[in-house]
């Protein structure tokens, strides 16, 4: 798997296909093989690169603690300019959508076109911030994901219908976090705090220019379809798509939905981009 040196340290990430350029953004608690579905569809037209954020996947552990959500945009950016890519689109899901809004906003001639994906440009509520550090506090007491902490994350990334139509998905992700080594947990709390104290960019969406496409699943309790809503009426000519029976990964709970409309949406964006 190939990698990039950023501030020092290696940030991994999967390539394939050849063509315009697309860069994926993984949700927190994943790595690149959550976009395998998208990928393997798009890679036939485009250059998907799909880098796995600090302590995710084969990356190093990040720099500092909390790691901010502002710096991660910085070290993509980086990311993409190590790879020489001028132009090129962005496809993210949860914090892989707040770090491509950032870059939307930061590199407006960079970014030809935006998909957010069960997202949000404001700050955590309060309510849900307190609950994620909670979990946080309690994983790096325990040292591990313990069972019952596995058991509580299922509906903040899965629609009951996932839970009962595609159980073997939900139960891969959770072996994939019980097996996670205890020396990468650190990095992991550092990522997610910085992920769940971040900055608003609510006042800026009104300067993204590159056409953007907004998703959510229509069950999503982390990222719930009203925080899609208000992202995309303040996004000039964003365009909504709620999709039913899906939750907050919503590309692998309903591929057979969201894996055409990037097509077809990347098509004619980057169509009118050129």
């Amino acid at each position: 798997m190939p990698e990039v040196v950023i501030r020092g340290r290696r940030m991994f990430y999967e390539a394939c296909g050849e063509g315009f350029p697309v860069l994926f953004g993984h949700s927190y608690l994943w790595d690149a093989g959550m976009w395998a579905p998208q990928v393997e569809a798009l890679s036939r037209t485009y250059r998907c690169i799909v880098p796995e954020i600090w302590a995710h996947g084969r990356s190093d552990l990040p720099p500092a603690s909390p790691y901010s959500v502002d710096a991660l945009a910085e070290d993509l950016w980086a990311f993409a300019q190590a790879l020489g890519l001028e132009r090129f689109a962005v496809v993210g899901l949860s914090v892989g959508g707040m770090w491509g809004m950032r870059l939307a906003l930061a590199h407006p001639e960079a970014v030809a076109a935006l998909v957010l994906m069960d997202t949000d440009a404001g700050e955590e509520p309060e309510e849900s911030r307190q609950r994620y550090f909670a979990m946080m506090a309690m994983v790096e007491q325990a040292g591990a994901l313990p069972p019952p902490l596995l058991e509580a994350l299922v509906p903040f990334f899965f629609s009951p219908a996932t839970v009962q139509r595609n159980p073997d998905l939900v139960a891969r992700f959770q072996a994939s976090l019980a097996a996670i080594p205890p020396e990468r947990l650190p990095g992991i709390l550092a990522v997610g705090r910085g992920i769940f104290s971040r900055s608003s960019v609510l006042d800026r969406r009104g300067e993204i220019r590159a056409p953007t496409l907004v998703v959510v699943g229509a069950d999503d309790v982390s990222r719930p379809p009203h925080e899609a809503e208000r992202m995309a009426r303040a996004i000039p000519g964003a365009r909504l798509e709620i999709i039913p029976g899906a939750g907050h990964i919503v590309n692998l709970e309903r591929p057979e939905v969201v894996t055409p409309l990037l097509e077809a949406f990347l098509r004619e964006a980057l169509r009118r981009a050129a």
